[in-house]
């Protein structure tokens, strides 16, 4: 069943989403080449702490740390430890929050200094992705909508869009109905209804769209080695159209 949220709780959702927003640019703003992927996530936990919010990932299903931190062709879920960041590789952050009891989620990949021609295009797709289908996600249309969207952006470029992985309802709990696939023919799947709350995050890979995990049992990775990038925001539907939550 799909929840349907009420203003006030948007209207929380929304501070919460000013949280995630503020960290990820406190992130983008420290990142340095020779930094480990631990000190990004002390620093995440602080800032998200400081603003009398809880990291929403750490424990959650058993992830051991604040924030996902995804190398170059780590798709998601990378766990922070002593690895050390290096000029030209990108670097995806996932993170979530939790206050007044209701999570909010949002995603961005940073290249970290100069990086090349195709990894640039990599990052702009996939970000043009995201507004893509925040775009098409208006009342009355159906969810596969937002699918359609994400995925012909991505493809009309020759990229590639992850299909294990979907986005998501989010609300009192992080993970919530209805999956949103970032793939899918346009007309298809429950209408958008004013009060619906998502978390829209296409993941793009420069190669083929497969994927596989690494032996920790959490970092994904591209298949074949290719590069890949993840961008989110947690929205709202409104009768205007849809009001995204983590800016």
């Amino acid at each position: 069943m799909i929840e349907l949220k009420s203003k006030r709780e948007i209207e929380i959702m929304k501070e919460n989403g000013k949280i995630l927003a503020d960290t990820l640019r406190f992130l983008g703003s420290k990142m340095r080449p020779g930094m480990t992927t631990l000190e990004l996530d002390r620093l995440a936990e602080k800032f998200i702490r400081d603003h009398k919010a809880v990291p929403a990932f750490k424990g959650y299903r058993g992830f051991p740390s604040n924030i996902c931190v995804s190398i170059d062709n780590e798709v998601v879920h990378g766990i922070p430890g002593q690895r050390i960041i290096s000029e030209g590789q990108l670097i995806s952050i996932d993170l979530g929050v939790l206050k007044n009891g209701y999570y909010a989620d949002a995603a961005s990949t940073f290249p970290l200094g100069e990086v090349g021609s195709e990894a640039q295009k990599l990052i702009e797709v996939t970000s043009r992705a995201l507004n893509r289908g925040i775009d098409a996600a208006v009342e009355g249309k159906n969810l596969s909508d937002i699918s359609h969207a994400i995925q012909s952006c991505v493809e009309e470029k020759g990229l590639s869009v992850v299909r294990d992985l979907v986005g998501h309802g989010i609300g009192k709990q992080m993970h919530e109905e209805p999956q949103i696939p970032n793939f899918g023919k346009p007309g298809e799947g429950p209408v958008l209804k004013n009060g619906m709350v998502l978390a829209i995050e296409p993941m793009v890979n420069l190669g083929s769209f497969e994927i596989k995990t690494l032996d920790d049992n959490w970092t994904v990775v591209t298949a074949d080695g290719s590069l890949s990038a993840h961008f989110e925001h947690t929205i709202a539907i409104t009768e205007n159209g849809a009001l995204i939550l983590t800016t």
